[in-house]
């Protein structure tokens, strides 16, 4: 099985992203998946000119000779999508949504009527597949995934990808401190690599490991306070 990892953190290797992103390909690799990983804030990648070119002049095929190109021959050759983010200002990061603005190529320009709705059908050598979402958040609220995991779930019902679930994990900063101060985080490790053998093993994650994976390890009242210390004065 063939998964394609984007990982839209503009740290790359060096953030909470990349951790919950490392520990979820563990998993997967365990269960027999072949697992690439790529950094959006690596490539080269313009924004999406709106030309439809690639849906008339060049059908599949955007008009941009940039690093694009190979993203959507990865994108259209891999079984699952895990796109990987986190929260800024409500939603995903612009060198994430600038990828996915591209992805239009693999697309056709006609309409096709699916679930009752008008959408834009696959080309032919598109996979379907499924798509999952990696998110951290500083907040310490589950509800500021909201907005992204909805955006998520409308482009799997416009790209024909199934949507597989979400890997969240609230105030993430916090986990290295937590760790050097004696807090037991090993179980919500060991879950989101359980999340990424049960994604590939059966296809689906298990509704007990993402809320293990999310689980509070501490009071918003001590993070607040963390934050005030840490901010109040700047």
């Amino acid at each position: 099985m063939e998964v394609l990892v984007i990982n839209g953190s503009p740290r790359k290797q060096r953030g909470a992203t990349h951790g919950v992103i490392s520990l979820f390909v563990d998993g997967m690799k365990e269960a027999g998946a072949e697992v690439e990983i790529i950094y959006s804030r690596a490539l080269e990648i313009g924004d999406c000119r709106g030309c439809y070119n690639c849906w008339g002049v060049t059908p599949g095929k955007c008009i941009q000779d940039d690093d694009m190109t190979e993203v959507l021959e990865k994108f259209a050759s891999s079984d699952i999508v895990v796109l990987a983010t986190p929260v800024y200002v409500d939603g995903m990061t612009g060198s994430l949504k600038t990828l996915l603005d591209r992805c239009i190529p693999l697309l056709h320009g006609e309409f096709e009527i699916r679930d009752d709705h008008c959408r834009h059908p696959l080309r032919l050598h598109v996979r379907k597949g499924k798509l999952v979402l990696i998110s951290v958040s500083g907040f310490t609220e589950i509800d500021n995934f909201d907005s992204l995991v909805t955006h998520v779930k409308a482009l799997c019902k416009n790209m024909s990808r199934e949507y597989a679930g979400a890997v969240l994990r609230p105030i993430a900063w916090a986990m290295q401190g937590a760790k050097e101060q004696g807090v037991q985080l090993d179980d919500i490790y060991e879950a989101v690599t359980q999340a990424g053998r049960e994604l590939i093993s059966n296809g689906s994650m298990n509704k007990e490991t993402l809320e293990l994976i999310a689980r509070e390890y501490m009071p918003r009242d001590v993070a607040v306070e963390i934050m005030q210390s840490a901010f109040k004065s700047k």
